[in-house]
């Protein structure tokens, strides 16, 4: 797990080769730890952990801003409601 600021309002959550129910939890510890409107890209590649981390958003008011797919790995910026 790594988790880093990139940029002002920026920053990367690498959950790669972890399995449910761990991108998750560390997506929610992340966005706990990050202001209002910032954005954090979380890259994974447990496809199952797609749906729990949407239902999270969903249930937080934060918003997946873009969702990308490279083979079996995911890429996704949700932005901090």
């Amino acid at each position: 797990m790594k988790f880093e600021k990139q940029d002002s309002g920026s920053y990367l959550l690498d959950v790669k080769g972890y399995v449910c129910p761990h991108p998750q939890i560390y997506t929610k510890k992340a966005l706990e730890k990050v202001a209002s409107g910032d954005v954090i890209e979380v890259q994974f590649d447990n496809p199952s952990s797609g749906e729990s981390i949407s239902t999270m958003c969903d249930n937080m008011g934060n918003d997946i801003i873009e969702q990308n797919q490279e083979g079996g790995r995911f890429s996704w910026r949700i932005q901090k409601a």
